[in-house]
């Protein structure tokens, strides 16, 4: 009680922040009132009385509306990038949803509403291809390096890839398939005398597809040796 509430004492703190309020739909009709009042009148008071400026602060909401309808939808097109007669159709939808589920005075006061277009494969590459950066980055503190072939990063994608979760776990998918093997093959020290394990796709006999790691040493990327001068 000696404190002021969450959202007002870290703005008076920090004046010039960037608020971001997840999943605003859920919200109680309290805080879109206090919402009303912060975007109106660029304050708001806290519970000691002090007036709290948001005036530098700026507001981002995010929503789920609407996602069970893009899921429904998915066959007649979204989710492709080159399709954006799709997701101008899936843009209007989605409006409409927004404007049954939240009150007029309220998106009245909103600068814009973003309707963000669904991944697609190669959005999904580059998320692995992100992810993979850390694991890199482990692996060369061992000396060795990580290359994954098209098949692989496909099978990651298919592993991690949910469309009611989006693309929070393909990290789950990566530490999965790529991180937990590779500990415990360097913890064996299979990779001793090698510095770059190649990871591809196979399968086997009745066995399900699975990743497959080889390493290997690449005297490509072995420093050359320094040229010792002799000296007379």
């Amino acid at each position: 009680y000696e404190e002021g509430g969450q959202l007002t004492e870290r703005v008076r703190r920090r004046p010039y922040s960037v608020v971001l309020l997840d999943e605003i739909e859920k919200a109680h009709p309290d805080v879109f009132n206090m919402l009303l009042q912060i975007m109106e009148e660029g304050h708001l008071t806290d519970s000691f009385g002090r007036r709290i400026d948001f005036r530098n602060t700026i507001l981002i909401m995010t929503s789920n509306i609407g996602a069970e309808l893009i899921k429904n939808k998915g066959g007649f097109g979204f989710g492709r990038r080159d399709e954006d007669a799709s997701y101008e159709r899936m843009k209007e939808m989605l409006e409409k949803e927004v404007e049954r589920h939240f009150r007029p005075e309220f998106l009245n006061r909103l600068d814009e509403v973003i309707v963000f277009r669904a991944l697609t494969r190669e959005d999904l590459a580059e998320i692995v291809d992100y992810e993979l950066r850390r694991v890199r980055e482990r692996l060369g503190e061992h000396g060795l390096d990580l290359v994954l072939d098209k098949d692989a990063r496909a099978f990651l994608i298919e592993k991690g890839y949910n469309p009611d979760f989006g693309a929070r776990p393909l990290r789950r998918a990566i530490a999965r398939y790529i991180e937990d093997p590779l500990s415990e093959d360097i913890l064996r020290g299979l990779y001793k005398e090698k510095n770059k394990i190649l990871v591809t796709t196979k399968t086997e006999g009745t066995v399900d597809k699975h990743l497959y790691f080889e390493a290997i040493l690449d005297e490509t990327d072995q420093p050359e040796p320094a040229e010792v001068s002799e000296s007379t």
